[in-house]
């Protein structure tokens, strides 16, 4: 004799049938949410800037969303073509001594340049990889994001002690818009097969949202063994 399942309640099946329908629509509708503040974000900061005649929403009775954010693509476009000649580069060069003959300005200029030259420079090889670390005490282990090898000063100083240092990224939980920059020895770094974009996933939702993987064992130094494809025998 087997058990019947039990029937769910018509209010079980409403809730079912809610949740269900909150996880479809809810990425969705935030997804929307945020496009459209962008876009209007950026809206509001380039049109003022647009000349009467050359705005269309003077010529037609309805606004026009993203206008302005094409607008300031454009434009950022043009002055990236510009200063690659001879006449763009002095310009810009210009600029430059201008903004570091400036006092409290030329920090913030020079900081921000840096950063930027940085980022877009190592664009292939920055964030693209994530990681564990033993953080933050024995036992207890974080997801960091792996930035770059360490530069500089800090580079040449550890390199005198014998240790090859990575400057990783580690994000709290559950927003990693703000974190730590750590530098951990390689060889204390646990590389993850999972994307940025998994991890990231995996930190905003606190654990929940697990990515599928495959397990990989692990070696000496962190690193992982290259699984082999069997061959199919003739």
């Amino acid at each position: 004799m087997t058990d019947s399942v039990p029937r769910q309640s018509l209010a079980m099946r409403l809730r079912n049938n809610f949740l269900t329908g909150l996880v479809i629509c809810a990425p969705i509708a935030i997804t929307i949410w945020l496009t459209w503040t962008f876009i209007h974000w950026a809206d509001s900061w380039v049109k003022p800037y647009i000349p009467a005649h050359y705005n269309p929403e003077n010529y037609f009775q309805f606004a026009i969303p993203g206008f302005g954010l094409l607008i300031a693509l454009v434009f950022i476009t043009l002055i990236g073509f510009l200063g690659k000649n001879l006449i763009g580069r002095t310009i810009v060069e210009f600029g430059d001594s201008l903004f570091n003959r400036t006092p409290l300005v030329r920090t913030v200029h020079k900081s921000l340049k840096q950063i930027f030259e940085t980022v877009l420079k190592d664009k292939g090889t920055s964030f693209n990889k994530a990681a564990m670390i033993e953080y933050p005490s024995a036992g207890l282990w974080s997801i960091v994001f792996v930035a770059t090898d360490a530069r500089g000063e800090i580079a040449t100083k550890f390199t005198s002690m014998g240790k090859d240092m990575v400057a990783c990224f580690l994000p709290p939980t559950p927003f990693p818009t703000a974190g730590f920059l750590v530098y951990v020895p390689r060889e204390k770094l646990v590389p993850l097969d999972m994307s940025p974009e998994d991890a990231a996933k995996l930190i905003i939702s606190v654990g929940l949202v697990t990515p599928p993987e495959e397990a990989v064992p692990l070696v000496a130094g962190g690193e992982r063994k290259v699984k082999a494809k069997a061959r199919k025998k003739d």
